[in-house]
């Protein structure tokens, strides 16, 4: 029989679903993992990820440096932490997106399976 003590578990699952971490300048800014998140932050989010998908639902395109900007406001550990980073790349569309690519690689805010019991 295994083991296994609930500190053991959070060891794991930081490692599994740790946060995507940006240093600017001095300052370390965290991106959440959306498994990590409180569920109306990964909520957010997800509406986020829908109106990068397409428009603003009146047929015009949508301001995909606001909405970058609101992503990063939600997945930052701190309003401070996305403000820093925020700051530091400005309206800089290619990097705002490369940014948010390589914190969503590997992470997930799918719905749960459903149990095959």
């Amino acid at each position: 029989m295994s083991s296994f003590s609930l500190d053991d578990i959070r060891a794991a699952a930081d490692r599994k679903y740790g946060s995507t971490d940006i240093t600017v300048g001095e300052t370390t800014v965290r991106l959440l993992n959306p498994l990590r998140m409180p569920k109306a932050q990964r909520d957010k989010l997800v509406n986020i990820q829908k109106d990068m998908e397409g428009t603003d639902g009146e047929g015009s395109e949508v301001d995909q440096v606001a909405i970058f900007q609101s992503a990063l406001r939600t997945v930052a550990e701190t309003s401070s932490q996305a403000k820093t980073l925020i700051a530091a790349i400005g309206d800089d569309l290619g990097v705002l997106a490369e940014v948010f690519e390589r914190y969503t690689e590997g992470q997930s805010v799918g719905e749960a399976s459903p149990s095959a019991a």
